[in-house]
């Protein structure tokens, strides 16, 4: 067990450790944001809310999500003793560093990585406070659907509400800009950290992580924005169920 120990706090065993659980919220990037294009459904958020009492009450998801949770503070801490190492390993030998910055071709994310990922934790805090915190202490209004018996919490029009505010919206687009140079290096560093660095296979990476690293945030910044400059009446009913939700925003 000593060895394990040893491993896991030396750089490699922090490299790795970083890389796979990098890689880990890479994957889950995409799938969540699978279930929040069920925002843009024109169907009063019927589809969102059966999606989100899914991840909500299914056992098996209510599990990865703790290990979720816990693979971002893992991630976070380890980033952040990797920072502090490098930089007092750096010590004073500026053209050194210079140098390393400038045929780094991702340099702005390379060097900044640290600083990226606590805006980033920033902006899951701000994320998981505006919606996952009220599903636990705010008294949101349920919704019943035709064909089911179930009642579903109306994150819906929550998410329209508070995507009303511009300056959510905004926190939002400054995190997923982060997001984006945050993946830039860090796509690509995963895989090489765990060896995956071949001339035939490089190129590859480094393509697929560049579409992935514009196509996530992307995907993620057109719900607030769309849901910002949405100016097409909802039905009456969603209007009735939008006025309820404006306590949430005064």
């Amino acid at each position: 067990m000593n060895w394990f120990s040893s491993f896991i706090t030396s750089s490699l065993g922090r490299k790795l450790i970083m890389s796979l659980t990098g890689l880990f919220l890479i994957l889950f990037l995409l799938v969540h944001l699978a279930g929040n294009l069920q925002l843009l459904l024109d169907d009063g958020g019927e589809s969102f809310n059966k999606y989100s009492y899914f991840m909500t009450h299914n056992g098996l998801i209510k599990t990865i999500s703790y290990g979720l949770y816990f693979f971002i503070l893992l991630h976070a801490i380890q980033g952040v003793l990797i920072w502090k190492k490098n930089r007092i390993s750096r010590g004073s030998n500026k053209y050194a560093v210079q140098v390393v910055r400038t045929v780094n071709t991702n340099g702005f994310a390379a060097k900044n990585m640290m600083y990226l990922g606590l805006m980033i934790l920033a902006f899951l805090l701000l994320h998981m406070g505006d919606f996952w915190w009220a599903t636990k202490t705010a008294n949101l209004p349920t919704e019943t659907y035709e064909g089911s018996p179930k009642s579903y919490l109306d994150l819906y029009v929550k998410v329209y509400v508070s995507f009303k505010q511009l300056w959510v919206v905004i926190a939002y687009l400054v995190g997923l800009l982060a997001l984006f140079f945050h993946l830039l290096h860090g796509f690509q560093s995963a895989f090489q950290t765990l060896g995956l660095h071949h001339k035939k296979y490089t190129p590859w990476i480094k393509t697929i992580g560049l579409a992935y690293s514009v196509l996530i945030p992307v995907g993620y910044a057109i719900l607030p924005v769309y849901f910002y400059f949405k100016t097409e009446l909802p039905s009456q009913v969603l209007a009735e169920r939008i006025e309820s939700f404006q306590w949430l925003i005064q």
